[in-house]
């Protein structure tokens, strides 16, 4: 007998239907003697909605308001599937935020939880009830309802199962797994049975859409052993764990993640002293702007030329920083490219393995590719090319690194 937390996103309860496939998906663990608690999203396009109506009212809500507005999305969904559950004979009970005592911050909007009163839950699982919260949302201190941010409900999911101590969190969503790249545009990209936490946070971080990072971290820090599984088909989904399981067969590299909302910006002429780095970084994030990848490079005349990356959308932001920047500073010129993307080798592997690098660039340069910046931890290589170039770079470096499917083995 496990306790076991399970997360169920927008899409899963998108409907009444589907709120009644996650009942009737409830009641198969419930039926094995799995004790159960769900978290739930609100019903997808509600939280939107809502976000709306307010906005119709004021084009900037008071933050206070605008979390007791929201949360109630997932309050309809507590509800439902804790009708549903009763309805076919599982007893069941909801719970808000502030019922089970998920106690944040008060960053309205964006909350932190500080800690969990698991009283209540282990009550009604003892009394036998499958137990119903609502994510994304908590109560800080002086009782206000808050909301999470953006990933809420997993990091809801994963909280609950860290303060239960729970076997298991299970987030359900529309994937089946992690896959080793994107299979919209690797047809042989394969599910991945297992990956550590730090390979899933690199993936995650460098654009795989899978998870949010702030439930990783979390996952990670409580040791909490996470499974990626889909909504409505059977399998048995991805494990994320802490295990680095050494093996023959173990692959260098996990995963290939790409980001497409990169642009790139460069600074030339600046002189070459110290500070200089500071000088123009310090504006720049000043004007909130988080800065990716960065380059440096010292010219004859002791110039310096400086480049650095950002999301495409603080690319105009950032290019207004960096021209006032250049007037100071005296540089020769600012320039920008929007046309780029980042393309990412992650695994644990590499720790073991030499010339992971060399091997992938050797696999671009086959393909005509031209690097243009190159960033490097110790499980990750990231390298900025041309945005026409990244399905190619994707499908080269996935079959270089031996990761496609084998004939008649697709996911």
């Amino acid at each position: 007998m496990a306790l076991i937390v399970q997360k169920f996103g927008g899409t899963s309860v998108g409907s009444v239907e589907r709120i009644e496939q996650v009942a009737a998906k409830v009641k198969k663990f419930r039926d094995k003697g799995d004790d159960i608690v769900v978290v739930v999203s609100a019903m997808s396009g509600e939280t939107n909605r809502l976000i709306d109506l307010a906005k119709q009212i004021s084009e900037q809500p008071v933050a206070r308001e605008l979390d007791v507005m929201v949360s109630t999305g997932e309050q309809v969904t507590i509800a439902l599937l804790a009708m549903a559950l009763i309805k076919i004979g599982v007893p069941a009970v909801s719970y808000t935020g502030s019922q089970v005592r998920i106690l944040t911050d008060s960053a309205h909007t964006k909350a932190r939880i500080l800690q969990i009163d698991s009283q209540h839950i282990h009550k009604e699982l003892k009394a036998g009830r499958v137990v119903v919260v609502a994510g994304f949302q908590g109560v800080d201190e002086d009782g206000n309802i808050t909301t999470l941010g953006r990933g809420g409900s997993d990091t809801t999911g994963v909280a609950l199962a860290a303060a239960l101590k729970a076997d298991e969190c299970q987030i359900y969503t529309d994937v089946d797994g992690v896959y080793t790249t994107d299979p919209r545009v690797v047809a042989k990209a394969q599910r991945l049975d297992k990956i550590t936490f730090e390979e899933m946070l690199e993936m995650a971080s460098l654009g795989s859409k899978v998870l949010q990072i702030r439930a990783v971290e979390f996952a990670g820090k409580y040791s909490v052993p996470l499974r990626v599984l889909h909504s409505f088909q059977e399998g048995p989904g991805t494990l994320i764990t802490l295990d680095e399981e050494e093996s023959m067969e173990q692959p260098i590299i996990s995963g290939i993640a790409f980001n497409r909302d990169e642009a790139k910006l460069t600074i030339r002429g600046v002189p070459d002293t110290p500070g200089v780095a500071f000088k123009i970084l310090g504006p720049i994030s000043a004007a909130n702007v988080e800065v990716d990848m960065i380059v440096q490079n010292v010219a004859h005349d002791n110039t310096t030329d400086f480049t650095f990356t950002v999301h495409r959308n603080d690319y105009h932001n950032a290019l207004q920083v960096l021209e006032s920047i250049a007037r100071d500073m005296g540089a020769r010129e600012v320039i920008g490219d929007v046309d780029i993307a980042k393309v990412s080798i992650v695994g644990v592997g590499m720790r073991s393995h030499a010339g992971v690098a060399s091997r992938m660039f050797e696999a671009l340069a086959k393909e005509n590719i031209n690097i243009q910046m190159i960033s490097t931890s110790e499980i990750k290589v990231s390298v900025v090319i041309e945005e026409k170039y990244l399905e190619l770079a994707v499908r080269a470096l996935h079959t270089a690194f031996e990761l496609d499917a084998p004939a008649g083995k697709g996911e």
